[in-house]
């Protein structure tokens, strides 16, 4: 029973940026001319999970794709960053642009980060991830210990003290490149706590710091209109913007 509640739970599933470059760091990209939106799904998550948001951006006029990972997101992270930056390289070759934008959902913001971290951010104008264990969740460390049998590869990943995240978070957890924005929600029940969502160097947003009385949960990001709002507008030429209360009404439309 608890296997099963873990696994299910994970399927559903302001601060100014600072560059950082050091010698061997890309050049930051241009902000000014935003290219085509790649959005990477999370664990267990196909691409349907994506496609009200896609289907939004197309709406504003942003050319958007979800990237198909392999295994729903449920097998080594590593091999979904592997076919996202075959797919940005697709991307790229198909429209011309200079550079992508990426959306990382649940765990399909650590497969950005995995992406970015080999390379990819050089090829990135901005990163937007969505409710992102960015230093892992609790369910996945209860999943690991009390039924490992039902906790995947891509749910290991996911544990706190996994490897993975250890070898991101141990450095510059932002590369240089691009600029980074993370959304979270205060009440997420999936990715706990919450506040694993926070990446030194990005734009941090809470749903809650622009709608106080947003109780979107982890599930919904995608598809609430509020986050979508949030979401086109940190994609939005320039720099990212950091929204607060007097933003609400007109994000929520």
């Amino acid at each position: 029973m608890l296997a099963a509640l873990v696994v299910a739970v994970l399927a559903v599933g302001a601060a100014v940026l600072v560059p950082r470059l050091t010698a061997g760091d890309p050049a930051p990209v241009s902000q000014a001319e935003p290219g085509p939106v790649l959005l990477v799904p999370g664990y267990g998550g196909s691409t349907r999970s994506l496609q009200t948001l896609a289907e939004a951006l197309t709406a504003v006029g942003r050319d958007a794709t979800v990237v198909p990972v392999p295994g729903e997101g449920t097998g080594d992270l590593r091999e979904s960053a592997a076919v996202l930056a075959t797919a940005v390289d697709e991307a790229l070759a198909r429209t011309g642009a200079d550079s992508v934008d990426v959306v990382g959902y649940s765990a399909g913001g650590v497969v950005t980060r995995i992406w970015a971290a080999d390379g990819g951010a050089e090829q990135a104008r901005r990163i937007v991830t969505l409710g992102s264990p960015h230093h892992g969740t609790t369910v996945a460390d209860l999943a690991g210990s009390f039924a490992p049998d039902q906790c995947p590869e891509g749910c290991q990943q996911l544990r706190t003290d996994s490897e993975v995240l250890r070898g991101l978070n141990a450095g510059d957890e932002t590369p240089a490149g691009p600029t980074w924005v993370s959304v979270w929600t205060d009440v997420d029940t999936t990715v706990t706590p919450p506040d694993s969502a926070r990446l030194d160097g990005a734009l941090e947003l809470t749903v809650q710091s622009v709608c106080a009385d947003s109780r979107v949960q982890h599930g919904q990001l995608p598809s609430d209109p509020l986050v979508q709002g949030i979401v086109i507008a940190e994609l939005a030429s320039g720099q990212p913007v950091a929204l607060g209360p007097a933003d609400c009404a007109r994000l929520s439309g």
